[in-house]
């Protein structure tokens, strides 16, 4: 105990998100802070009075005043999810201008209230709106990392877990690259009780699973909520980031991370394996890809590279 942990954005994101962080018990104080009067406090109050029920100690505070960010002062640990939702036959991508303005605001004044913290982004789009907060912030890029590798691989897994009728926890998948549409799914790192999956499906079968897992937000966004985005998978991969870093236990999973030449890419947020402790980002950890594999990890660095650099003028 003795961290604190501020989650920026009380919608259905960020209020499970905080809800799951509390919850771990790991945590002295979970602060919740949203531009709707009234809705972190209300939050707090529900999550605490839990706490007799769930046996977690974790105080949940809820900030006073929209918009305010008094009483985040000196967080451990900042997880973003301020911004709009995507709205059905949104990509991610259509959100840029919009939450740029918001990313940055936020990521402005936590960095003024908690100089020491690491921030996690969850705000899309993902990879671009990470290169926003590092930039406003002015912090070492390995205290800002962006979330989306945890969740875009957990789809993966179920999916795959699904098609085959196996345990969730028989299946290691892996996905890289970009949050959105140049996503790298990584099937040649992918088993199934130490099997390798292409020995159990098809290339075409696959083929769309991985084309399923690409589209798995807008699945659920487009087709089924219709409304709001998804958040129970979300929130448990950014609290599980947040859990890492706080109990610096040296854990890897993939995040948006910033490439200083590992895979032979520099100078970019994207989505590759990390080892996550105190501090953030501990290392890069390059994992062993096909030539195909490799490529399209590449072609999503150009593309982030290219959505990265307009952001100056948002």
């Amino acid at each position: 105990m003795g961290k604190k942990v501020t989650v920026v954005g009380a919608g259905f994101y960020g209020a499970t998100t905080a809800q799951r962080l509390a919850e771990f018990n790991i945590f002295d104080t979970v602060v919740l802070t949203d531009i709707l009067e009234g809705r972190p406090e209300g939050l707090a109050l529900d999550l605490n009075q839990s706490r007799p029920v769930e046996g977690f100690e974790t105080k949940v505070v809820g900030v006073v005043g929209g918009g305010s960010y008094d009483g985040t002062e000196d967080s451990d640990i900042v997880v973003i999810t301020a911004g709009l939702p995507r709205k059905p036959g949104m990509s991610r991508m259509d959100l840029l201008g919009t939450n740029a303005k918001i990313v940055r605001d936020v990521t402005t004044k936590i960095a003024e209230k908690s100089p020491n913290a690491v921030i996690i982004i969850v705000s899309n789009p993902l990879d671009e709106m990470t290169t926003l907060a590092a930039e406003a912030s002015g912090f070492p890029r390995e205290r800002v990392f962006g979330q989306a590798g945890i969740l875009d691989t957990a789809r993966f897994t179920n999916f795959v877990a699904e098609e085959l009728g196996v345990k969730i926890a028989s299946v290691k998948t892996l996905t890289l690259g970009s949050h959105g549409d140049t996503m790298v799914p990584v099937p040649s790192q992918c088993t199934v009780d130490g099997k390798p999956l292409a020995d159990l499906l098809s290339a075409e079968k696959i083929d769309e699973l991985v084309t399923r897992t690409r589209n798995g937000g807008a699945e659920s966004v487009n087709n089924l909520l219709k409304t709001g985005s998804a958040f129970y998978a979300p929130s448990a991969a950014a609290a599980r980031m947040a859990k890492a870093v706080a109990e610096d236990a040296g854990a890897v999973f993939p995040v948006c991370a910033w490439l200083t030449g590992e895979y032979g890419i520099s100078d970019v947020y994207l989505g590759v394996e990390a080892e996550l402790g105190a501090g953030g980002v501990k290392k890069v950890v390059e994992t062993k890809l096909t030539d195909d594999e490799l490529a399209g990890l590449k072609a999503a660095a150009e593309a982030v590279k290219s959505k990265a650099s307009s952001l100056k003028e948002l």
